[in-house]
């Protein structure tokens, strides 16, 4: 396969959108780091990343989305989680929350909750917007290589293992998001990131 790095022009916009619509995997940008994307309703499509990176398949995809209605169809939305979105979101933050039955359990590594993130990048929205679904997406690197901040990093990881990447730039943040955990009674911070712990947890305290 030959990995072609694209400017992110309407047409590679269209272009990335279609291949994602096909069934097929993209490298994107977003605030934080380079992600890998797959429609995250489509099975076959996220066992390709998983191939591409060398992930365990028991490791949960987090979902980028690009609206509280799409959020509304692969979660199940608390209070709590409600406050967050509008604080937050968009911005480098992920909000695990109870997944609903049209997010299959392969893409969440068997768990019956799913991470949600709705970025803060106009390459990654335009291109969830344009996909028409939620898109799967952990960093585009190697499991076990550093998350890329840049297009030539993610080529370096993952040249003939994926078809496009769009080049958005360095990264805003070049750190990944801030995970809560909103699962059981008492939110729970998973990953410190982008987003200080105790900012989070003030809105919801």
């Amino acid at each position: 396969m030959r990995t072609e790095i694209l400017r992110t022009t309407e047409e590679n916009l269209m272009r990335a959108a279609e291949l994602i619509r096909r069934g097929e995997i993209v490298a994107f940008p977003t605030e934080t780091v380079y992600g890998l994307g797959a429609d995250a309703l489509n099975v076959t499509a996220c066992k390709k990343i998983f191939a591409a990176k060398g992930r365990p398949s028991d490791k949960p995809l987090s979902l980028h989305v690009a609206s509280l209605e799409m959020v509304e169809r692969v979660a199940k939305i608390s209070s709590a989680a409600e406050k967050l979105f509008a604080t937050f979101c968009p911005g480098a933050l992920t909000i695990i929350l109870p997944k609903t039955k049209i997010i299959s359990d392969f893409v969440t590594g068997g768990l019956s909750s799913v991470g949600i993130r709705f970025p803060a990048n106009d390459t990654a929205l335009a291109l969830i917007k344009l996909s028409g679904c939620p898109i799967a997406a952990p960093s585009a690197n190697l499991s076990g290589m550093s998350p890329p901040t840049n297009a030539q990093e993610v080529f370096d990881n993952l040249s003939g293992r994926v078809e496009v990447i769009l080049d958005g730039g360095q990264c805003a943040f070049g750190i990944s998001s801030t995970i809560i955990d909103l699962t059981s009674p008492a939110p729970k911070i998973l990953r410190h990131g982008a987003i200080p712990a105790e900012k989070i947890l003030e809105v919801i305290s």
